[in-house]
């Protein structure tokens, strides 16, 4: 069992860091502030081909490995996680698209959207259906050699770039189970009646948009359809969000890893009753049980990520990573701010920003608590084991 990264990983590690110590962290703090967003980041990004991650080196991408794309992420998540949700949800897709869609619809969009000419990301969630994908209301309906698609989405990363979008639907909205009649739908932008409504404002995760758009008698042709085949739609997103839910558990190992480094630091340069802080005991309980989960989450995710790289349904695999580094993120980020007192509290520190962007990965790619759910109908059927 070898624990340690490959000569690549840690070439692709070292460049990560190198461009977010030079170009993030010099900005972070002030872009994010100004709710600005980071085209010049993003540029950079592309440069180093971040946005073909997960796309086939047939169609100009890097076709990383999952672990690969778990020290990205963690990498980027130190210096800015709102950095790293710009080709997070975009990395999601091209996976969905490389993996499922036609000869076509590859040979389209990846190129473009391995050179990042194109971005996209995913609409699946709506006003009233979050965790629950079944019960959304989006509806597309076939007529003639098109479909017309009707609905709402709110919570989109990436929405006012994305081009194509793909968006899940039912196009048979009576069928039981419902996941039968789920199809996604690679819309592009620009196509009438497609209309990001607005920003929706966030208590981190600033940098990348989120949005709320409508779909009003959008019509696009049936070459649009995801893999060609309607009723697939779930099957494709589930699959895709195991990826995503290494991504999301990455970028918060990214954030626990950040909140330890920035408490440790002030701990050896703050001084109280006339000696550094990291002498006494309390500090260094929090710091030795900070150490500790941070470790044990970066093992769970390149477990994870392993796993998928074996080809195998890392459905537990994910589900334990995510749930377990995002909580650890939270914790982090809590004892970090306690080790800094006061200051933690400010705009001026880090660790408030740590503090606001970790709750998102608790929420992102499926609530904990669902997630708690699937790893338990995982190892009571016997899909998956520990130990």
């Amino acid at each position: 069992m070898d624990f340690e990264l490959s000569a690549e990983q840690r070439l692709l590690r070292d460049t990560i860091r190198a461009f977010v110590d030079k170009q993030v962290r010099p900005v972070a703090r002030e872009w994010e502030a100004e709710g600005r967003y980071p085209d010049e980041l993003v540029d950079t990004m592309r440069e180093l081909g971040l946005f073909g991650l997960c796309v086939p080196e047939e169609y100009g991408g890097m076709a990383a490995d999952m672990v690969s794309l778990a020290v990205v992420f963690e990498e980027i998540s130190r210096g800015w996680m709102g950095v790293a949700g710009i080709i997070g949800s975009h990395s999601l897709s091209c996976w969905m698209i490389a993996k499922y869609g036609t000869d076509l619809q590859k040979h389209r969009y990846l190129p473009e959207l391995a050179s990042g000419a194109r971005r996209t990301g995913i609409a699946l969630t709506e006003p009233g259906a979050g965790s629950d994908l079944q019960g959304i209301q989006t509806t597309a309906r076939r007529d003639g050699d098109s479909y017309v698609i009707n609905g709402r989405k709110t919570w989109i990363t990436n929405a006012r770039h994305a081009n194509p979008l793909p968006v899940l639907t039912k196009t048979d909205p009576t069928a039981q189970p419902a996941h039968t009649g789920m199809s996604v739908f690679l819309v592009e932008a620009g196509t009438p009646g497609f209309e990001v409504i607005r920003d929706l404002p966030k208590l981190g995760y600033r940098g990348p948009e989120t949005c709320e758009l409508v779909l009003d008698n959008v019509r696009v042709p049936a070459s649009a359809l995801l893999g060609g085949s309607e009723g697939r739609g779930l099957q494709h997103v589930l699959a895709a969000l195991e990826t995503g839910r290494i991504n999301v558990a990455a970028r918060a190992v990214g954030v626990a890893q950040e909140a330890f480094d920035q408490a440790l630091r002030y701990s050896g340069e703050r001084e109280a009753f006339g000696q550094k802080i990291s002498g006494f005991q309390a500090v260094q309980l929090k710091l030795a049980d900070m150490a500790m989960k941070l470790q044990a989450s970066r093992l769970l995710v390149y477990w994870a990520a392993s796993k998928a790289d074996a080809g195998e349904r890392t459905d537990l695999e994910s589900g334990l990573a995510k749930v377990y580094a995002s909580e650890v993120a939270m914790a982090c980020s809590i004892d970090a701010m306690q080790v800094h007192g006061g200051y933690g509290y400010s705009q001026e520190f880090t660790v408030e920003r740590l503090y606001r962007d970790a709750p998102l990965m608790v929420i992102g790619e499926g609530t904990n608590d669902i997630l708690r759910t699937v790893i338990a109908r995982s190892l009571i059927s016997g899909r998956g084991s520990v130990g």
